[in-house]
């Protein structure tokens, strides 16, 4: 099972989120996306959601900042307790033997994230 983790600011775009999915390897093959629970009702990511017929799952906070990141952003550090949602949050939705096939990939304006992790489903 492949999930594309995503993070972004509340102001994204849909354009945006597209952006940094495809820049991490593109929506073919992704069984879900997936964020933290705060931001999973945001607008621009049930629009990806629904261009890419995947449900979104929801990554509760704590969760996120108990799953070590390869890459690190010490602002979502300081938030979250993770160094990437995207990257916790596609390893969190892919299942207990996730391992990130893609890494965060971030869109040109910054405002989204994403990494793909796959894994045998929760």
């Amino acid at each position: 099972m492949k999930v594309a983790g995503l993070g972004f600011r509340k102001d994204v775009t849909l354009a945006s989120l597209r952006e940094a999915l495809v820049a991490a390897g593109g929506p073919d093959g992704l069984a879900a996306v997936a964020t933290v629970s705060d931001k999973a009702d945001a607008e621009a990511l049930r629009l990806l959601a629904r261009e890419c017929g995947v449900p979104i799952k929801a990554v509760p906070a704590d969760v996120l900042a108990t799953i070590d990141t390869p890459t690190q952003s010490q602002i979502v550090a300081e938030k979250f307790g993770t160094g990437s949602v995207a990257e916790a949050a596609a390893l969190a939705a892919a299942g207990p033997r996730a391992r990130l096939i893609a890494t965060r990939a971030v869109s040109r304006d910054r405002t989204a994230t994403a990494a793909i992790a796959e894994g045998d489903g929760p």
